[in-house]
């Protein structure tokens, strides 16, 4: 598949995160140029306590992010716009994420993005950083198991991210990897394949021993397991919306794993308002 058959993305970013470029409008702008039918906003999130916020929204912009991805919807009704947020699991924050996020401002669907993790004592450790030895792993994996078990996520971004400080794959990754694999399975979460990550890899300078993401041993292990791929583009600019995702759906191909559905995308939040 080529970049450009790509037609649904669901892990989108807007200026707002700080790392990224564009607004609502330009993806849809771009979304349209590229023949695409879905486009899913979600941004990283706002968080009531700001924590993070060198790369996240500030809690005040909330609402203007939901009134951005919403005028969207009323704009481009050509496209199917999705509200969503790429969210760390907070278990403090569940009623952040239950009555705020899908009760007032009714959103689409959620994204579990695994960039920390909590270590024995319940400190946060940066995943880009941290994922560096045994004990680390088994830490990072206890901790996606725990946000797929939260029902909370549609899918979980790039689950394989310790490949980007963990240079050679070996018993460890292997058993951190079964433990996220098993509980996907188990809870019905998809997994997603990260384009994006394809680019980073392709930038790697020579120096860097690590293998980034997404990590091939990761989703040839996956084939042993009953889960759902999701291919995004992870697009922080307009331009990147489909970037890489022929790639990324390669891997998918190559491993046999089951596509996840794209129009099954918010149907967790359905299933939450009709028994609300």
């Amino acid at each position: 598949m080529l970049d450009s058959d790509f037609k649904h993305n669901f892990h989108t970013h807007t200026f707002r995160c700080k790392h990224a470029r564009g607004e609502t409008e330009d993806y849809c702008e771009a979304a349209l140029q590229r023949g695409m039918k879905t486009l899913g906003f979600s941004d990283h999130s706002a968080l009531p306590d700001n924590r993070w916020i060198s790369a996240r929204m500030h809690y005040d912009e909330l609402a203007d992010y939901v009134e951005a991805v919403n005028r969207a919807k009323r704009s481009y009704s050509n496209l199917r716009i999705l509200l969503g947020m790429e969210c760390e699991y907070i278990p403090e924050f569940q009623s952040f994420y239950e009555d705020e996020l899908f009760g007032e401002y009714k959103f689409d669907y959620l994204v579990g993005g695994p960039h920390f993790f909590t270590d024995d004592y319940g400190n946060w450790r940066g995943t880009y950083s941290g994922a560096v030895d045994a004990k680390a792993l088994c830490h990072y994996g206890r901790y996606v198991q725990s946000m797929i078990e939260s029902n909370l996520f549609d899918f979980i971004a790039h689950p394989d991210l310790f490949g980007v400080c963990y240079s050679t794959w070996d018993a460890d990754t292997a058993s951190c990897s079964r433990d996220i694999l098993a509980a996907a399975q188990e809870c019905g979460v998809g997994l997603e394949i990260n384009a994006l990550g394809l680019e980073k890899i392709a930038r790697r300078k020579p120096s860097n021993p690590f293998p980034l993401y997404p990590w091939e041993p990761f989703w040839e292990l996956a084939a042993d397991y009953d889960i759902e791929a999701i291919v995004n583009a992870d697009a922080h600019r307009p331009e990147d919306l489909n970037r890489r995702t022929g790639a990324a759906e390669a891997i998918r191909v190559k491993f046999g794993l089951k596509a996840m559905d794209p129009n099954a995308i918010g149907d967790r939040n359905e299933v939450r308002n009709s028994y609300a």
